[in-house]
């Protein structure tokens, strides 16, 4: 599967910056994404006051590599990069390998509780 990573610096973000980019996927983005055209998954990763991630799967190499056009080219002026006050660090494609899906199975949504 054809994976894009996009990920921000949070080391000089404001106070405030993972709460708020908690907030922005639970009221905006989980659901920008969902149902997504050409979008087997994506997920959002984060360790607080350090980086703050999307991971994008791809049906084909084509869908992903317009989806990384496009978002680089306003990648400096997206929510996340409002949110966390600089452009992501890094854009890069991936390889995904495999996928496992655990016993407990997998759950979509919007917010995790902590």
């Amino acid at each position: 599967m054809h994976g894009l990573t996009v990920r921000w610096s949070l080391e000089d973000a404001p106070g405030g910056a993972a709460e708020a980019l908690r907030g922005y996927v639970e009221s905006t983005s989980h659901a920008r994404f969902t149902g997504k055209e050409g979008l087997r998954f994506k997920t959002w990763r984060m360790r607080e006051g350090e980086w703050f991630e999307g991971c994008y799967v791809f049906e084909s190499p084509d869908q992903r590599d317009t989806f990384e056009r496009e978002f680089t080219a306003v990648a400096a002026e997206s929510p996340g990069s409002q949110l966390v006050g600089s452009a992501p660090v890094l854009i890069e494609p991936c390889e995904v390998v495999a996928v496992a899906e655990g016993g407990s199975g997998f759950l979509a949504a919007p917010s995790y509780a902590m």
